[in-house]
């Protein structure tokens, strides 16, 4: 089954493993699953990165690289269909790199890896605990 990774999640995945949900750590152990993050999610995480906001175990690319080899993700585009669906959702929240989630998640009809709460308000599936 595909899986869409909230930011958390990756980073957690490699840097911090104990803090996965244990839902969250059986979805990405499952080799049956097929993992993807949204480019906007690696967007996010590299501004973040850029302005020091957020410090990751390796540099930026490095960490990248590998998070992505070690978990088999593969990167979702950003499409029309996203940010239309997007442009329809209720402002529970403000983020756009998570609106962005939600919309990929609704339009693909996969569920979310998130320990995020928020995401409960909008009609998405989200797997944590």
């Amino acid at each position: 089954m595909r899986h869409l990774l909230d930011a958390h999640t990756l980073i957690w995945s490699l840097d911090d493993p104990n803090r996965l949900g244990a839902r969250a750590r059986a979805v990405l152990q499952d080799p049956a699953n097929d993992l993807t993050v949204s480019v906007g999610t690696i967007w996010e995480l590299s501004i973040k990165t850029g302005l020091g906001k957020l410090s990751l175990s390796l540099p930026y690319r490095q960490w990248m690289d590998r998070a992505l080899a070690d978990l088999g993700v593969t990167v979702s585009p950003i499409t029309l269909e996203f940010t239309e669906k997007q442009m329809a959702l209720p402002f529970h929240h403000r983020d756009p790199f998570d609106r962005l989630m939600v919309a990929q998640c609704l339009v693909d009809g996969i569920p979310l890896v998130s320990a995020d709460a928020v995401f409960d308000q909008y009609w998405v599936t989200r797997v944590w605990e």
